[in-house]
């Protein structure tokens, strides 16, 4: 008989296989009897009374894909629900690739009352139950009704595309705000963090909420400067570091620009550490035509005191500013610095002239309200005057004109006690009057007629 070797094989083979086999079984059927048994355990405990805690509630609702809900006038019906109620029956809330979309989504179904749902749209981080009871309270008296021009606005960055903050806007224009934080995670974005507006009895003297972060002190400050409210805007800065000629000029020249701050990422984050923040401005023109940026830099002393405006760079929005209000004209500029330390403003006149024009008497109207916040500010108006004519004349001319300011800010109510002027002129000229070569240099003519307020304090 001979030997085949592949019939030793198959048989080792097939061998092996039934091995394998068993052995799943067995170790299934153990594995079997044994959830049995601890099933059975559990159900004893649980019968006997050991029952445990329960898990934290969990309901994470669909990621925002749609524009938000509409809701028409007088549909406005608050919830039934108590404030505890509402609260422990929070999730984890929501997270999308829009954040807009989410923030407004928030804001529509505050407006409509459902204090509900909105809070399950926020989630349970990041709302506290006093909250939830004071949104109630705000819908119940129809408190909650957004902008119609501007229901909901970007504020700025936290941290650079990773925490962002967002505010609905309630009432007119100037009226209080809901502030939104929300984070990034995994390319989606939710809320972390929920500022109400203060109240004070009976709900009355609603307020524009101020967050204290830098973030917050540098977007107060841009909004009282937008509004030309120049002793709010002052009350942001640390005077010892940022002049109020330099607070002025800020709002001189949003004003006369016609900027705004842009709608998508007004606030970029450059640095925002413990004691050190910086920002970009970002503004645009009214219309949108337009965009230029300039830094802000804050710091504070440690983490219990207060951010403070320490410097603002306006170089790029000068620039801008004069490429489209001054003909191009870099020098042709509200603000500049003065050799003796500080800022100052300019006013600029015609060729030969000594009167005001629309443009000029508004930006004194903006040195005058400064001035009227403290009797006790002093400042220096020195005439200039370019090179045509004699030294005489223009001496005189200078005077003139120094004097014209200086009647136009009386006449706004400021005490003539503090005004000093001062005529000087075509000695300090800003630029030269002739060229190199000895031709005549109107550009340079041009910024040399002009009056300077050196604020004095």
């Amino acid at each position: 008989m001979s030997y085949d070797p592949d019939d030793s094989y198959k048989s080792r083979t097939t061998f092996g296989v039934v091995v394998l086999v068993a052995v799943v079984v067995v170790s299934g059927l153990a594995f079997f009897f044994v959830a049995r048994f601890l099933s059975s355990e559990g159900n004893e405990a649980k019968d006997s009374g050991g029952a445990e805690e329960p898990a934290e509630v969990v309901r994470a609702l669909d990621v925002l894909d749609k524009a938000p809900e509409q809701f028409g006038p007088g549909e406005v019906t608050v919830d039934p629900e108590s404030a505890d109620q509402i609260f422990n029956s929070l999730g984890i809330g929501v997270t999308t690739a829009k954040p807009a979309l989410l923030v407004e989504q928030i804001g529509r179904t505050l407006e409509a009352g459902k204090v509900q749902a909105a809070a399950n749209l926020i989630g349970r981080k990041a709302l506290s139950e006093d909250q939830v009871k004071q949104l109630q309270e705000l819908a119940g008296q129809a408190r909650l009704k957004l902008n119609e021009d501007r229901p909901i606005s970007e504020i700025g960055e936290l941290e650079v595309n990773r925490r962002g903050r967002w505010a609905l806007n309630l009432g007119d224009d100037y009226g209080p705000r809901i502030y939104l934080d929300l984070f990034r995670k995994q390319g989606k974005w939710g809320v972390e963090k929920v500022v109400l507006p203060g109240g004070g009895p009976n709900g009355e003297g609603l307020g524009r909420a101020v967050m204290g972060d830098a973030l917050g002190i540098t977007d107060a400050f841009l909004q009282a400067a937008l509004r030309q409210s120049f002793e709010t805007a002052r009350s942001f800065v640390d005077p010892k570091e940022v002049s109020d000629a330099k607070i002025a000029g800020l709002c001189i020249v949003l004003e006369e620009g016609q900027y705004q701050l842009r709608e998508h990422k007004p606030l970029r984050a450059v640095l925002n550490r413990e004691k050190v923040a910086a920002f970009l401005a970002n503004v645009e023109t009214s219309d949108g035509s337009q965009a230029a940026q300039f830094g802000i830099n804050l710091r504070r002393a440690d983490e219990n005191s207060p951010w403070r405006v320490v410097e603002i760079n306006l170089d790029q929005l000068l620039a801008d500013y004069a490429q489209r209000v001054a003909g191009a004209d870099v020098y042709y500029t509200p603000l500049i610095r003065n050799p003796k330390g500080g800022d100052t403003l300019i006013i600029y006149f015609g060729f030969d002239e000594e009167t005001l024009t629309a443009r000029t008497e508004r930006q004194l109207e903006i040195v005058s309200l400064l001035l009227q916040t403290d009797k006790e500010k002093k400042l220096t108006l020195s005439g200039h005057a370019d090179a045509i004519g004699s030294e005489a004349y223009n001496e005189s001319l200078s005077g003139r004109r120094a004097e014209t300011v200086r009647q136009f800010l009386v006449d706004s109510g400021v005490p003539p006690g503090q005004i000093e002027t001062i005529a000087l002129g075509k000695t300090q000229p800003r630029r030269p009057n002739t060229t190199v070569g000895g031709a005549d240099n109107p550009d340079g003519r041009r910024v040399n007629r002009r009056a300077e307020i050196y604020l004095d304090f």
